[in-house]
């Protein structure tokens, strides 16, 4: 009995399966003999072919089924002639209201309408809708039929630009735009002139306003590039007679390389000063670059600004004698002043390298490897080179140097590849501006240390045989340049062509005087020019606006000169020269052996014997902490340097 039973609910359950799937199968026959499409679409998401049936939700609906005349017989408010006219005219009336089936089953029995659902244009229009998705006017609510509200009378606007001002400001006020000069250049008929959607899109309306600081971010920076989209045109602009290298000469300022490195909320765009809508030419007493207005501008950013201050050429450029001359004179000038001291020293670096490889590879090829002039014995003693004053000077000068470069860099590449990602390394703009500055401010207090270090060397230090001030000045252990260095020159370059030995050098040598008087003229240069960039409010009290236009020429040139010499000529000179390769860390342990002592410095290692002085510079070997940090810390400088060096280098020549 059980088995049976069982064999019962099997068949009835296999009968009813069956049964199941031949209904279902019937129906999809059917459905595909009418050329309806499958049941379950919710909408037809995409445009359908004329008479093309579909189903939705069991129910048959068919596109321009039903002629436009029976619609507008009751739709007698749009005009048959104006709609057959209309950017839509071809299409009937329910290709958009696709739910409209039959016109007699739309009205109902006691004749109230049956509503439509509503319009959807992104059917047919899809990368609008999908624009409008996107855009501030989906957020707010603002719907296709907003903003056309004629669609039954739509003309095509065959890029009239006017009409777009007329649609938009039927909800925007024009907040002067009308007035401006491109309302007006769009009013006479000029195709190129900005109207709304040239700036904010037709449907991808950005959205502008809010206080969150992406929302800050991205409003700084799209006042500035929708205007670069067309000022950036030289055809457009040259045809309109417009001033040509506004976007270059906006981008090469301090303010449009900060917004190009990413950070358009720290710095002004064009709309800062030009305004958004209402731009109007600088004859203009209502412009914001007027004379009449633009203390007030500027001082938006700039609370001290004044009459000198505003006397800045904003759209400098230094490549026109034409047009700025002074400029242009201080740009030959700090190229001349880059091209010969970059020409001259790397030429006596080539010099001094061809002569150092060949006289220590012909040594070591006779077997000589030890210094030749020093008992074995006493090779190895060692002997103060460097006051503990110079090592920390040195140190900190190292230190705060790099940081400089680091963080001026990508100002100075702003373009470069990898100055954007230079300066998110660095902690963003604000960051590398606030390291920027603390490093100049210490470059300033050990320059101020060294200023004092020298007045108290000339005047109140104890020196053997008690000079006056002036002998001390020109005496050994001087950093002032005096006539033996003048024959140390000549006698190097008679080394170099092997037409005389090496001169015999005291304690500074003449490569090393220069080193040490560059600071003072970087000072000048770099320092002073630094200041007014730093401080222009204070400056402009008694110096004209454009004295800031030289000083970013200057700071800019004469920083890419002292890097570019440290990194590459200082570099050599101290480390890189075959006699010294790969390193040498005098300068942080402050003490060298003797065999250097007597082949480098012979001139001093004699006037020390003679005065009886020698042994009163002898010291003992630097501690196992102190040697593993010169060498740690002398690397890892001598690699940040490299690699600025190959930045610079990638810059100019890929």
């Amino acid at each position: 009995m059980k088995s049976k039973f069982k064999r019962s609910i099997l068949v009835f359950l296999a009968f009813s399966l069956s049964l199941g799937t031949g209904v279902l199968w019937a129906e999809k026959t059917a459905s595909e003999k009418e050329g309806a499409k499958p049941v379950g679409m919710a909408k037809p998401s995409e445009p359908v072919t004329k008479g093309e049936k579909f189903i939705i939700k069991g129910r048959e609906y068919c596109t321009e089924c039903i002629d436009n005349s029976e619609c507008l017989g009751c739709h007698t408010k749009i005009s048959e002639r104006k709609f057959a006219q209309s950017v839509h005219g071809a299409n009937s009336c329910n290709s958009c209201h696709w739910d409209i089936t039959d016109v007699k089953t739309h009205v109902k029995v006691r004749g109230a309408m049956i509503y439509a659902e509503p319009v959807t244009c992104h059917r047919c229009h899809k990368k609008e809708g999908v624009e409008h998705y996107a855009s501030a006017h989906f957020i707010n609510d603002i719907q296709c039929k907003d903003c056309h509200k004629d669609i039954h009378e739509m003309t095509p606007w065959k890029g009239d630009k006017v009409r777009v001002i007329q649609k938009c400001t039927t909800c925007h006020s024009d907040d002067g735009y009308a007035e401006s000069v491109h309302g007006k250049a769009v009013i006479d008929g000029n195709p190129d002139s900005a109207t709304c959607s040239d700036c904010h899109g037709l449907h991808k309306i950005p959205l502008l306003k809010g206080d969150e600081p992406k929302n800050v971010a991205f409003r700084k920076e799209f006042h500035t590039e929708v205007c670069q989209k067309c000022h950036a045109d030289k055809e457009m602009m040259e045809r309109n007679k417009v001033f040509l290298i506004a976007t270059q000469t906006y981008y090469e300022s301090y303010h449009g390389k900060v917004e190009h490195l990413g950070y358009p909320k720290l710095v002004a765009g064009c709309a800062d000063c030009h305004g958004f809508h209402s731009i109007l030419p600088q004859d203009n007493p209502k412009s914001l670059i007027s004379d009449k207005r633009l203390v007030e501008t500027c001082g938006k950013c700039h609370p001290g600004a004044n009459a000198n201050f505003v006397q800045f050429i904003t759209h400098a450029t230094h490549t026109d004698p034409e047009r700025e001359p002074v400029l242009y004179g201080t740009f030959v000038l700090m190229t001349g002043l880059l091209v010969s001291v970059f020409g001259v020293f790397w030429f006596h670096t080539f010099l001094w390298w061809r002569k150092d490889f060949w006289e220590k590879r012909e040594l070591r090829a006779k077997g000589i490897f030890f210094p030749q002039y020093v008992r074995p014995d006493e090779a190895g003693y060692i002997y103060r080179r460097f006051s503990y004053f110079d090592i920390v000077i040195h140190f900190t000068m190292m230190a705060t140097f790099i940081g400089l470069v680091l963080t001026g860099l990508p100002l100075k590449f702003s373009h470069a590849p990898w100055a954007s990602g230079l300066m998110h390394f660095l902690g963003g703009a604000r960051m590398a501006g606030l390291i920027h500055r603390i490093c100049a401010g210490i470059t300033f207090g050990y320059f101020g240390a060294t200023i004092t270090y020298i007045f108290y060397f000339l005047f109140f230090k104890k020196i053997h045989g008690n000079p006056n001030p002036l002998q001390r000045l020109f005496g050994p252990d001087s950093l002032c340049p005096r006539w033996k260095d003048v024959q140390d020159i000549i006698g190097m370059i008679q080394w170099f062509f092997n037409k005389g030995p090496k001169p015999q050098f005291d304690r500074w040598t003449y490569w090393e005087k220069f080193d040490f008087l560059a600071v003072f003229w970087g000072m000048f240069a770099i320092g002073l020019s630094g200041l007014m960039l730093w401080f222009p409010e204070f400056f402009t009290i008694f110096l004209p606006g454009w004295i800031l236009n030289i000083a970013t020429i200057v700071h800019s040139d004469e920083a890419l000169l002292a890097s570019g010499f440290i990194f590459t000529v200082h570099f050599f000179n101290t480390h890189f020269r075959p006699s010294k390769f790969p390193i040498d860390t005098v300068i942080f342990t402050g003490r060298f052996p003797k065999y250097e002592l007597v082949e480098e410095r012979p001139e001093q290692y004699h006037r020390l014997l003679a005065e009886k002085k020698l042994e009163t510079y002898r010291d003992k070997y630097p501690s196992a902490l102190t040697d593993l940090f010169s060498n740690v810390m002398g690397f890892a400088m001598l690699a940040i340097g490299l690699l600025c060096v190959f930045l610079i280098a990638w810059e100019f020549l890929v």
